[in-house]
């Protein structure tokens, strides 16, 4: 059986001030342009279809039309709802659509009920693991503390009970929406953690033929059997060295995997320059970056006059701007931004303790901050749930 493994499309997105919709659109119609060169037997969506829980009307009009056009080509879709996805409105009418092959898999409960394809080789159970948010999802799987590990543990358990009943030789393809350790992340995802903890490992994973992988927007390959797919397209500057691609894999009579990328269409390139703003505009080896959109970090230690003006006369879609002056990090003007960037708010709060008292907070109280942090988290969850 030959699979399309995609994920994270976040419909509604734009990139900076960019409008993304025309681009998303192109990925759909490439995404269908593959099932059929390829003779894709089914195509599965690892979650984040939509950027937010109430995505902008364009948005939903082009997964309609999606829909539609993957319903025509009669290829089987199985898609599950992401982290950014509000499950409840991703699931609606999800029995009716399924009557035309388009299975969505948005509810924690069905976790252990698969969508069964066959092949000439047999049977191929497809489980739907939609993004589980431990905080509303541990009562269901019978957890003691909300966690991400548990969480995942608990359903694969479901998932593991229910291919041990089924006809023998009955390959297994798992949908899951998580950070998964040894995954690189980049700067577009939503934070997840739980407890100062957002990865579980890939063995929670064990005894499935393929593990179709969402979250991270980076294709990426764990194992041989545990993949990544990434967004089609870049969300953020941090992904400027990504190769936006696909997954088509091959699972054989035996449910061995096969997999290679398919490129995905990308607007336009991404750059990231650095340097003083003079550097910037004179430096003849940035000539390629002229046409991309650009992240310009400039080091000048004194902020130039007009420099975005003058930075879109040489590199005219220049989106982002950032000031780093070059100084000691021990400099009193080194700014706030720049201290506290790639820290956890944890470890932000943490700081903050340790300069208000003079000492950072010991165990216990760093059990109250992350406890703190995780009953913020998991109220926004609710609230977006229930919107």
């Amino acid at each position: 059986m030959r699979l399309l493994h995609t994920s994270d499309w976040h419909l509604g997105r734009a990139f900076h001030r960019v409008n993304m919709l025309g681009a998303q659109a192109e990925f759909i119609g490439h995404l269908l342009g593959t099932v059929r060169e390829h003779d894709v037997d089914a195509v599965v969506v690892s979650g984040d279809v939509y950027d937010r829980a109430v995505p902008p009307l364009a948005a939903v009009e082009l997964f309609d039309d999606a829909l539609h056009r993957l319903a025509d080509l009669g290829v089987p879709t199985v898609m599950i709802s992401g982290n950014h996805d509000s499950a409840r409105r991703l699931g609606v009418g999800a029995g009716l659509i399924g009557r035309a092959g388009i299975h969505l898999r948005t509810e924690a409960a069905g976790c252990g009920a698969p969508v069964m394809l066959a092949d000439t080789h047999g049977d191929v159970a497809f489980y739907g693991l939609p993004y589980l948010e431990p905080a509303l999802v541990k009562d269901e799987f019978g957890v003691r503390k909300a966690g991400h590990e548990a969480v995942l543990a608990a359903a694969m358990d479901r998932v593991r009970a229910d291919l041990a009943t089924r006809a023998p030789g009955t390959r297994s393809v798992v949908l899951a929406h998580a950070f998964v350790t040894g995954g690189e992340p980049s700067d577009s995802e939503r934070d997840i953690t739980v407890g100062g903890v957002a990865a579980v490992p890939a063995g929670v994973f064990d005894g499935v033929d393929y593990v179709a992988l969402g979250h991270l927007h980076g294709s990426q390959t764990l194992t041989e059997r545990v993949r990544y797919s990434g967004s089609p397209l870049p969300y953020s500057f941090s992904e400027a060295d990504h190769r936006k691609s696909m997954w088509l894999v091959d699972l054989d009579a035996q449910g061995a995997v096969t997999a290679e990328r398919v490129d995905c269409p990308v607007p336009r390139a991404l750059a990231r320059i650095r340097g003083t703003l003079e550097e910037l505009l004179a430096d003849p080896r940035l000539a390629p970056q002229e046409d991309a959109w650009v992240e310009a970090t400039l080091t000048d230690p004194v902020r130039p006059a007009e420099p975005m003006a003058r930075l879109c006369e040489r590199f005219p879609h220049t989106l982002s701007l950032v000031f780093d002056p070059e100084r000691a990090p021990d400099d009193p003007d080194v700014s706030y931004a720049r201290r506290l960037a790639g820290r956890s708010d944890q470890e932000i709060a943490e700081d903050f303790v340790a300069h208000v008292r003079g000492a950072g907070p010991d165990e216990r109280e760093q059990a109250v901050l992350r406890d703190a942090f995780d009953a913020v988290r998991a109220d926004e969850a609710v609230r977006e749930v229930a919107r």
